[in-house]
């Protein structure tokens, strides 16, 4: 059974979606099984693997959260051979209206994933900025989150509420929900205040921050606008290094030998 990992941050520009697109690809480059889910309205996800979120015909989670269809048939096949996803629309703003009403409604995601997780050595959910009803279905279904974390004192401040959710959800709908582990993104290791950000959040979470931070990298903040992950945009640079780097320390944090 695939394990399901949530990228979740409720504070913006913190390199979530950039952390989901590529920690996926560099999975699916490491010859697993991968499908990467987008979970958030604004369908940066998409648009980062080269689908445009603007198409009103592709199906999507909208169609997939209200019941319309089952998750396998909004599946598309990405540039890389092992990876899928699940593309996101504007119209799953409206989905947390319509299932308000709807019975499990915590639940709906995990029930929708059920028939494919087998299928897939990792499944990866790009979660919305926001703490709603679509974000709490995301950390239903997971097993573990990765949260994603600039190194700035606001940043650190912000991740009360995100914890405050995930003790609700472990204490609800999800008692098995871990925190896979901190990652911090947007690093630059000549700044003081980076440095110091780094080192309370080791101090403060120890094991759970992973070993790998992903650097300050110009080509990294422009692969989403051609559509591809860093590593198909450029294989040579830190972004991509840093990504298989984190990639490799999840493996092992699954006991998977590399």
């Amino acid at each position: 059974m695939g394990k399901v990992i949530a990228i979740a941050n409720q504070k913006g520009g913190v390199g979530k979606t950039t952390t989901a697109i590529n920690l996926a690809a560099s999975l699916a480059v490491l010859e697993k099984k991968v499908l990467i889910i987008d979970a958030d309205p604004q369908a940066n996800t998409t648009s980062g693997l080269n689908f445009a979120p603007d198409n009103d015909q592709r199906r999507t989670l909208y169609e997939v959260m209200i019941g319309q269809i089952g998750i396998s048939d909004a599946l598309v096949q990405t540039e890389i051979e092992r990876l899928h996803l699940v593309p996101s629309h504007i119209n799953l703003v409206g989905a947390e209206i319509e299932m308000l009403e709807a019975e499990g409604r915590e639940s709906l995601l995990k029930q929708a994933l059920a028939p494919v997780r087998d299928d897939y050595d990792y499944i990866i959910i790009d979660c919305s900025p926001s703490l709603g009803l679509i974000t709490v279905n995301t950390l239903t279904a997971a097993d573990s989150v990765i949260i994603p974390v600039q190194p700035e004192f606001f940043a650190l401040e912000g991740l009360g509420k995100l914890l405050q959710t995930i003790r609700l959800v472990q204490g609800g709908v999800n008692p098995e929900l871990t925190i896979e582990g901190f990652v911090v993104t947007m690093y630059d290791g000549r700044t003081r205040v980076h440095n110091q950000v780094l080192a309370e959040l080791r101090d403060h979470f120890q094991d759970l921050v992973f070993n790998t931070v992903i650097q300050r990298n110009i080509r990294l903040s422009e692969a989403p606008s051609h559509g591809k992950p860093i590593l198909l945009y450029d294989i040579m640079c830190n972004g991509s290094t840093n990504y298989l780097n984190l990639a490799r320390e999840v493996l092992e944090h699954n006991g998977e030998s590399l």
